[in-house]
């Protein structure tokens, strides 16, 4: 076969719509826009800070003119991309249930705010190389993360299709945290460093829980069904307020981690922890040893 031959030939079997491909499209039908997603994104950061990122904003009648243009666009493109993940994998809504499923999460948006704000304060008191408010916002990787993270867990709570996952993982590939967006999170969340933070599905976590970098809240083992397949169980920790979680320690299973808790690092824990615990790897035992003697 000649060149042509040979890409005439791959572009027909590619073309071709096999069988495993079918059953992983629920419909053959646009799906939503990664690029579309991450504008909404963008809007949403301009609306919870103000000033910190797109246009510059010198007085009150500017800033409600920014964001009630924002407001205005995220809605037309929200409503758009909800109705493109409910018709793609969840059998598709009506123009009027998507516009209100849309308006529904648009009523969110203070709260969201608000909550943001608790968690760049928790940052704020909680890592003494912080100079300011502006720093986090700017540059540290808990804001990106808990934005994606607190809008997609709104639209979850709305049951949007994919589109809460699509969210996350956004933040999950810039910051190397990953937390599903069906976890539930309070107030005064912080997360220092935060690289290889992993935060499971059915997690429950209070207010005023910190977690450093490579922290694990993570399931022990899973449940299946008949046909050998993973069910859907609360299978992660619950972490009550006022808890601190170390580096690198993995909390695994639906245990519980009793309020006012410090987890030190390095720390395997799969039984639940009483209130005001600590709980610490034991201390090295120095020994001399001669000849590989004890080894």
């Amino acid at each position: 076969m000649n060149k042509r031959e040979i890409l005439a030939k791959n572009v027909a079997i590619l073309s071709n719509i096999e069988e495993k491909e079918k059953n992983m499209r629920a419909k053959e039908c646009r799906l939503p826009s990664i690029d579309a997603v991450k504008h909404i994104i963008e809007l949403l950061r301009q609306i919870f800070f103000p000033g910190f990122f797109g246009a510059e904003i010198n007085s009150q009648d500017s800033r409600m003119y920014r964001i009630g243009i924002n407001v205005e666009q995220i809605a037309k493109e929200l409503e758009e991309q909800i109705s493109l993940s409910f018709n793609s994998f969840n059998g598709g809504k009506t123009v009027e249930e998507v516009e209100k499923i849309t308006l529904q999460f648009l009523e969110k948006i203070p709260e969201i705010k608000r909550v943001l704000y608790t968690d760049i304060e928790a940052m704020y008191d909680s890592d003494p190389a912080v100079t300011s408010y502006g720093e986090i916002i700017f540059c540290y990787p808990i804001v990106q993360v808990m934005v994606h993270y607190r809008v997609a867990h709104a639209l979850l709570e709305l049951k949007v299709p994919v589109l809460p996952r699509i969210i996350t993982e956004m933040a999950h590939s810039a910051t190397g945290i990953d937390i599903h967006p069906g976890a539930k999170i309070g107030e005064y969340f912080s997360i220092d460093h935060g690289t290889g933070v992993v935060i499971g599905e059915t997690c429950i976590i209070g207010n005023h829980v910190t977690l450093y970098q490579g922290v694990t809240l993570g399931a022990k083992k899973f449940t299946y069904n008949e046909n050998g397949q993973p069910v859907n169980t609360p299978r992660h920790p619950i972490i009550e307020d006022n808890v601190t979680i170390y580096s690198n320690s993995s909390i695994l299973g639906r245990i519980t981690i009793g309020h006012d808790t410090v987890i030190g690092g390095n720390i395997w824990v799969t039984e639940s922890v009483k209130p005001h615990s600590k709980i610490v790897q034991q201390k090295a035992v120095s020994e001399t040893f001669f000849d590989g003697a004890g080894v």
